[in-house]
């Protein structure tokens, strides 16, 4: 087993997404032992708190389990990981070993959105409606910057899952906003047919407003399925 020694800033970084990346992209299979910490200290040219540190994130993360006797083996992430990987790829310097990481995002924003919604439009209160009528008012008043713009769409979105009342619709959109991951930390430019449509996102707000549902979730398809529509250049 071979990887590269690391600087000594952030050494424990380092060892997590060198170990995560060898997992991910298929280097080690599920099921396969680790070395020691002696051994990957060794190898990492880094002390054993540094690995430590690194393994037990990759626990938390379902990446790894220690097994009976003390050895750590690979676990298939496809059936043990969830959302925060994704968040880890994301926010990471490295070649992501997972490909077209930012489409599958958003087209799970899309899936969530459109049922959020849906459920917004039937289950908001009357306080909750207003406020995402208003909301899109001071989103269109941000046109044509598509910086700011993208950035009063996430409140947006927050008022909407919200009021669509399904609290797992609401930590996945927390999961897809957070830190580097807003929405794939996506370049505005990029969802510029969606930030721009400013009647789409009033139609999205009326419908929600009067209780249309299907009519609110046909907006919300239009408007969170254009990046991924459009041609990105």
């Amino acid at each position: 087993m071979t990887f590269v020694p690391v600087p000594r800033s952030s050494v424990s970084d380092h060892v997590f997404g060198q170990l995560r990346d060898a997992i991910v992209s298929g280097r080690h299979s599920p099921g396969d032992p680790l070395p020691g910490e002696r051994e990957l200290a060794a190898a990492f040219a880094v002390n054993r708190h540094a690995v430590r540190e690194a393994l037990r994130r990759l626990q938390q993360l379902g990446l790894l389990r220690v097994s009976q006797g003390g050895v750590t083996r690979v676990l298939d992430w496809r059936v043990h990981a969830g959302l925060d990987l994704a968040l880890s790829l994301a926010q990471s310097g490295d070649v992501l070993p997972v490909e077209n990481l930012v489409r599958d995002m958003l087209e799970m924003r899309a899936c969530v959105g459109v049922d959020a919604a849906r459920c917004c439009a039937v289950r908001a209160t009357g306080a909750v409606r207003r406020v995402v009528v208003d909301t899109v008012e001071g989103f269109a008043a941000l046109a044509p910057d598509l910086s700011a713009m993208a950035e009063a769409n996430i409140a947006l979105w927050r008022h909407i899952v919200t009021g669509s009342g399904n609290t797992a619709y609401l930590l996945s959109f927390n999961s897809l906003v957070a830190g580097a991951l807003a929405v794939g930390e996506v370049p505005p430019a990029r969802r510029a047919a969606e930030l721009l449509d400013v009647a789409g996102h009033r139609r999205l707000a009326a419908a929600i407003a009067d209780g249309r549902g299907d009519d609110a979730a046909t907006e919300a398809h239009t408007l969170l399925t254009a990046s991924l529509t459009s041609p990105t250049g």
